[in-house]
């Protein structure tokens, strides 16, 4: 990857506080060229930026529950299987019966040896896609936990967005 440089992070930070924003837009803000903006953008969108979405309001959209599912596998599940293809293809396949996974990885901590961030329309669909998990899963998985938020809670303090973090990145540049 490029070093970045410092007007990027400025571009950068902008677009995560609204990804709508033109290039003039940008621009005028920044206090640069528009054509600048547009070059920087484009190197931007090949080596640090994975794509444009919306964030939705989860909660407008029928989900009540979002969860953050640590797994353990097997400890001869992590030496010697977790990277073939084998593992892998059975993960693609889980995965594309399963739209609601926004996120999956292996990591390490406490709780297991991977992470799985899904959102479920109520408790009995939550249900449902752990018990899939567990029995798709029972070869491999030594335990499977779970943190639930209510997307309807009021105990939300922040919401998920990326205009937080494009200010840190502002202070930091």
């Amino acid at each position: 990857m490029k070093k970045l440089k410092p007007l990027d992070y400025k571009i950068l930070s902008e677009l995560m506080k609204n990804a709508k924003s033109s290039d003039r837009q940008i621009a005028k803000k920044l206090r640069v060229s528009q054509p600048t903006v547009t070059r920087r953008r484009a190197i931007l969108e090949k080596e640090a930026i994975d794509g444009y979405a919306a964030i939705p309001k989860l909660e407008k959209l029928g989900f009540e529950i979002l969860a953050f599912n640590f797994a353990r596998w097997k400890p001869q599940i992590r030496v010697e299987l977790m990277n073939t293809q084998e593992f892998l293809k059975k993960g693609r396949d889980f995965l594309s019966k399963h739209p609601n996974t926004l996120f999956v990885s292996s990591g390490y901590g406490e709780e297991g040896d991977s992470i799985s961030i899904t959102v479920h329309r109520n408790y009995a669909d939550y249900s449902e896609y752990l018990r899939s998990v567990r029995t798709e899963w029972a070869e491999y998985l030594l335990d499977i936990s779970s943190f639930l938020i209510n997307i309807k809670g009021n105990e939300i303090l922040r919401k998920f967005t990326f205009k937080h973090l494009a200010d840190y990145i502002e202070k930091e540049t």
